[in-house]
């Protein structure tokens, strides 16, 4: 076997597992809790995410009076274009392993370009299936007294959380530490 064969061997491999690790982190838990605080009074910042959760297709499903905990669900569904576009690249990447063990290989004859027929299907599959799943949206209210400052704990997606500091951080006030900007590298 020739230099350039294992190393194009071991590119496509290593191709593959780059694949496998996105499928994999496509549907990893990503949930993260962040404290916020609001100059504005608990009723008015409630009331304000309340309304911006209900927009966005959250639905109260929950809560604890005492415990001043108030609980969302909501269904993320796959990208449907985004599995199309895994399934081409599992299916290209599966036919370019079976064109290397052809060459390395040749008494195997056309059998392992139908590697594509496999890896195709099963990327798109795998990615549709994992990454639409239920989530949570948990909001807690900190402070006891009603007529302070608003001192909230939110337990939900990162994403989330994100979109929520930036569509409602300026109209209800709202500050944080900021960890949600800030990438881990």
């Amino acid at each position: 076997m020739s230099y350039s064969l294992n190393s194009t061997l071991l590119l496509t491999i290593l191709l593959a597992i780059g694949l496998f690790f996105f499928l994999r982190a496509s549907s990893k838990d990503r949930t993260t809790i962040v404290e916020i605080s609001s100059s504005q009074q608990p009723i008015k910042v409630l009331n304000g995410l309340c309304e911006w959760l209900n927009l966005r297709g959250w639905e109260q499903t929950g809560g604890d009076f005492e415990q001043r905990i108030l609980i969302f669900k909501g269904q993320v569904v796959s990208s449907k274009f985004l599995a199309i576009f895994l399934g081409f690249l599992g299916g290209f990447g599966s036919c370019a392993l079976g064109l290397v063990i052809i060459q390395i290989y040749p008494e195997l004859g056309w059998w392992p370009i139908l590697l594509g027929l496999i890896g195709g299907p099963l990327s798109g599959i795998v990615y549709f299936k994992k990454s639409a799943r239920e989530e949570k949206f948990e909001l807690r209210l900190i402070n006891e007294n009603e007529n302070d400052l608003t001192f909230m704990r939110l337990r939900a997606h990162r994403d989330e959380l994100i979109s929520l500091e930036n569509e409602l951080g300026e109209k209800l006030q709202l500050k944080s530490d900021g960890s949600l900007f800030k990438t881990p590298i």
